[in-house]
């Protein structure tokens, strides 16, 4: 398996009261006592968040950091990205989160610390922003929009809370069968898809009724194909 690791989470997660896809994350780190720094872009640097992340991981034995860009105090974004084992992205708004990323060239150190074997790890916004295109409700809460913008590690297109958020489900694959949307992945909250380099490693959830899913365009419509899942312990 490749040093390159993402976790993109669908929902759950430490700010949900579960720890079992963060401690998944945290498996793939080879150190004893882990370096994980918090982006909470996407959230406007919520302090509340942080604090919640700071609580989280530091029960986990981890040694959290933040990086904050509305108020920024580190010079060396790059530097400072390498230094860690693991990124965490929260969740938010995903438009704003890149157009902010890009102001301060943090897309480039994450694809350096992501070749340097840091794991990138997140939810929400912060699970779409690895992959080409994701579905949003960054310019209308509500209603799935499809954002033909991120990062561009993984190929294809994302959705998260598949399941809890009504629109989320019927707009993504609307969007996939006519082509607004490349094929991708869409996660229910509780599970996660794991890409070892830029390929499908494991679909995790935390119960057995949380499910992750492949999603494809077949003729005039788009397919549905349940991932096999791994539990996390």
């Amino acid at each position: 398996m490749t040093d390159r690791h993402i976790v993109a989470m669908g929902g759950g997660g430490f700010s949900s009261g579960s720890s079992m896809l963060d401690r998944y994350a945290l498996s793939l780190v080879d150190a004893d006592r882990p370096k994980v720094c918090f982006v909470p872009t996407a959230s406007g640097d919520d302090a509340g968040y942080t604090l919640e992340f700071y609580q989280a991981y530091g029960s986990y034995g981890c040694e959290p950091h933040v990086l904050n860009l509305f108020s920024r105090e580190v010079d060396d974004i790059a530097a400072y990205l390498l230094g860690m084992d693991m990124v965490y992205v929260g969740g938010g708004s995903t438009a704003n989160l890149l157009a902010v990323w890009r102001l301060h060239d943090v897309g480039k150190a994450l694809e350096e610390a992501w070749y340097a074997g840091v794991v990138l790890s997140g939810l929400s916004a912060g699970a779409n922003c690895w992959f080409d295109a994701s579905t949003t409700d960054s310019f209308l809460m509500g209603k799935a929009d499809p954002l033909l913008d991120g990062l561009g590690f993984v190929p294809g297109s994302y959705c998260p809370h598949y399941s809890s958020e009504p629109e989320r489900r019927p707009s993504y694959l609307e969007m996939v069968a006519t082509g607004k949307l490349p094929a991708g992945y869409a996660c229910e909250d509780g599970t996660a898809v794991h890409f070892a380099g830029t390929d499908l490693y494991a679909a995790v959830s935390v119960d057995g009724d949380a499910q992750a899913y492949r999603v494809a365009r077949l003729g005039d419509g788009a397919t549905e194909e349940a991932l096999q899942l791994t539990t996390p312990s």
